[in-house]
Parts: structure tokens; C-alpha cells; sequence
């Protein structure tokens, strides 16, 4: 029996994941995150660079989880748009442009995520169809405007013909193409940014190990 094409996909994303898993993180210079010790995130409104109109909404879902996981209190992100709005910064971009001050003002916060996403799409590959997003996070810290962390993440996976031969995989990569499953490589994206040691960020005050982490030279 020929897999569901979700399936398939999920399947796809885990081999990435593994993937990923088997190469060594480049550590970055977590200098700056230290010092500034952040307790809490305010994740703006995404800035959606690809051609779909639903990407910000569908992606700013995955970000709260992984940040809270690191230990980290994160403003809800639904509220956050909406107090946003009724300041005057409905359009993500005006809210990326907007002074670093006023935002953490606003709030209340420690510093502040800004992502953008440069591809969300599907692009038809002979007989498969090829899932691509990629994203670019800035960590802001709010008293200094200073950046003290960012990342670039690509994920990717094409759909196949699941034992299908021509025909499958033709069926297969034209039911991705018309519903293709972003959040998983979202997801994956996330998870890979927030990776530590490596890109991503030391364990954060609500966290079991916030202690170890924050020391200098921590592993």
C-alpha cells in the first residue's frame, strides 16, 4: 500500500532531521547574550519576504514553544499583534523599523526576535515537487538596540514516488505542490536554530541549565 503523502512528508522531514543531527554545530560567540542576560522575548509579527500570503501566521505558531523550552518567558504572540495594531504597527515591516525602546517599552521585555522569511514554496522538480523554507532570525537586546544573536536557517525536502513508479511519483508531487506541509521543516528550523552549544541560544533563567550555560566558556 503507496504511503499518505503527509506521511511521506513527515518521513522526509525526519531523515532531514537526522541528517542534520549528524553535523557538528559551528559554535558562535555568545558573548554579548550573556551579558545581557535576557529573561524574557518578544517575538514581533514576522516579515514575510516569499510569494505566500499565510506564511508569517502559519510560522510565528512554531516560535513560542522552542524559546520556551530554552527557558525563556515569551510574550504570546497573538496579543502581541494585536497590542501592536491598536499602537499604530499593523504592517510586520513598520513593526521591524520601529525603535527598539518603544517596543520594549511596550512590554516590558528583555529583548527582542525579529524573523524574516525569505522562501516558503513548492517548486515543481521533473516528476517531484521540492519544499523549501528559509528563515533569518535577529536577537535585539532592548536597553543597548545592540544584536546579540542571529541566525539563517534552510530546510528542505522533495516529495517521492512512494513505491509508486512514474505515475506515483507524478500523483505524489502534484498533491504536495497543492498541499504542501511547511510546518514540519518550520519546526525543524526552529529546533536547529536554538540548537547549544552550537547557533543556538544558552539555556535561559527558566531553565534547569541557565547556570552552566551563562558561565564563560560554557560548553
Amino acid at each position: 500500500m503507496t504511503a499518505r503523502p503527509h506521511l511521506r512528508a513527515a518521513l522526509a522531514v525526519l531523515a532531514l532531521a537526522a541528517l542534520a543531527g549528524c553535523v557538528t554545530p559551528v559554535r558562535k560567540d555568545l558573548g554579548k547574550f550573556v551579558a545581557a542576560q535576557p529573561r524574557s522575548i518578544l517575538v514581533l509579527p514576522v516579515v514575510n519576504n516569499s510569494v505566500d500570503l499565510t506564511a508569517a501566521d502559519y510560522f510565528l505558531s512554531t516560535v513560542p514553544v522552542p524559546l520556551a523550552e530554552r527557558g525563556y518567558y515569551v510574550f504570546p504572540v497573538n496579543l502581541v499583534k494585536r497590542l501592536l495594531e491598536d499602537d499604530g504597527l499593523a504592517d510586520a515591516s513598520l513593526v521591524h523599523g520601529a525603535p527598539v525602546d518603544r517596543l520594549g517599552n511596550l512590554f516590558g521585555a528583555d529583548a527582542i526576535l525579529y524573523i524574516t522569511i525569505q522562501k516558503w514554496d513548492a517548486q515543481w522538480v521533473l516528476v517531484s515537487t521540492q519544499v523549501t523554507v528559509e528563515f533569518e532570525y535577529v536577537l535585539r537586546d532592548v536597553k543597548t538596540g545592540t544584536v546579540i544573536w542571529e541566525d539563517k536557517e534552510r530546510m528542505q525536502y522533495t516529495s517521492d514516488s512512494g513505491g509508486g513508479g512514474l505515475l506515483g511519483a507524478i500523483v505524489s508531487a502534484a498533491i504536495t505542490k497543492a498541499a504542501p506541509n511547511y510546518l514540519p521543516l518550520a519546526q525543524r528550523a526552529n529546533q536547529q536554530a536554538l540548537a547549544y552549544p552550537g547557533p543556538g541560544f544558552p539555556a535561559g533563567p527558566y531553565h534547569p541549565e541557565h547556570k552552566r550555560d551563562s558561565l564563560p566558556g560554557a560548553p
